[in-house]
């Protein structure tokens, strides 16, 4: 029987790796970037915190989805819900797995909300 791998305490959950230094995805998962303008502050609130349900905030109004098909029609059709058609815009970019692991980044910054403590 294999080791269990250590605990990674709280530290880990409060400070989770960045979006791109996970693994690709999944065999069966696709990296789903969803992006939004929504004009209204009640359905704003509404659609970001379904995002936040389904995915990592990776800007004020961008996340990095890890949805297999199911997952990301179930999570689609929840933000064609709560949005007006005439007034906002939802767009969703499907990224095979191959594509994510050329995926580059620079610098350091990513929207969190879910900060749960400073070290000083």
């Amino acid at each position: 029987m294999a080791p269990e791998a250590p605990a990674l305490g709280w530290w880990h959950e409060a400070f989770a790796p960045l979006p791109y230094e996970r693994s690709a995805p999944g065999e069966k998962e696709m990296l789903t970037l969803v992006a939004y303008d929504i004009s209204q502050p009640k359905r704003l609130s509404r659609v970001a915190r379904i995002c936040e349900d389904y995915g990592v905030r990776v800007q004020y109004s961008l996340f990095e989805c890890r949805l297999d098909e199911d997952e990301f029609a179930d999570f689609w059709l929840k933000l064609l819900d709560e949005i007006d058609e005439g007034e906002d815009r939802l767009v969703a970019y499907k990224i095979d797995a191959k594509s994510a692991k050329e995926t580059l980044t620079a610098g350091t910054m990513v929207c969190s909300e879910k900060v749960v403590c400073y070290l000083v």
